[in-house]
């Protein structure tokens, strides 16, 4: 008994002193998020020869693309989950608190935003290694330009609101890997597939237009603070 409560303690001010410790966050957030990606690409690919046949019918490229898509879609969930509770479930973005919304910020925040990065880190890795098959240059411009403005706000601690306002159009992202995951299936004709493309076209709607017009409506109010 003496013993589990030594170890408790031991974990407790493992947590306090180093992964929850101000200046550790973002690094020990990036390095838990590309190892969340290795077990995301993992559990794809034994979820996915245990419960769908075809895929030992892929060609490697295939699995390695469809693992990764897997991957990608695990950090869109969890991404778009974080920045729909920071945003609207917490008072840390709320017009109530006093102080410029641009440079608000948390462990929490700052932590899920490592985990972001990790992800671009891991996936951006992927495309070098593998270019041009998981993507082109389009891809490389992409990530790139998304892991530097993550990971500025990660570590600056500055206009993280905004930053997860956008991230929330990561919710598109699963449904455009369900359509790849249907057609590569050889499943295009389904119905799913159709369901699919309705879904995939109401969230580009509301996360990718509307959501961004209401970010540039939101900056306008708050131009002030914006331009500090």
């Amino acid at each position: 008994m003496a013993a589990m409560t030594a170890y408790k303690y031991q974990a407790q001010a493992l947590m306090r002193d180093y992964l929850l410790a101000d200046p550790l966050v973002p690094y020990t957030s990036v390095l838990i998020g590309i190892v969340l990606c290795k077990m995301a690409y993992d559990f794809t690919r034994i979820l996915s020869s245990f419960y769908f046949k075809g895929y030992t019918l892929l060609t490697k490229i295939q699995r390695i693309e469809w693992n990764n898509r897997g991957m990608s879609s695990a950090h869109a969930i969890f991404i778009t989950a974080v920045s729909l509770y920071l945003v609207m479930s917490t008072d840390l973005f709320s017009d109530r608190v006093k102080g410029p919304i641009t440079f608000r910020y948390s462990i929490i925040s700052t932590s899920a935003l490592g985990v972001s990065v990790g992800y671009f880190i891991t996936d951006l890795a992927m495309i070098f290694w593998l270019y041009p098959s998981l993507g082109g240059m389009e891809y490389v411009l992409h990530h790139t330009v998304s892991l530097v403005a993550i990971a500025y706000t990660m570590l600056s601690g500055e206009g993280q609101f905004y930053t997860y306002m956008v991230l929330i159009s990561e919710t598109t992202t699963p449904e455009i890997n369900l359509r790849w995951f249907l057609d590569t299936a050889g499943l295009k004709k389904s119905s799913a597939y159709l369901v699919n493309g309705i879904l995939m076209f109401v969230a580009w709607l509301v996360a990718r237009i509307f959501l961004f017009m209401y970010v540039f409506y939101h900056i306008y109010l708050h131009y002030g603070q914006c331009s500090l």
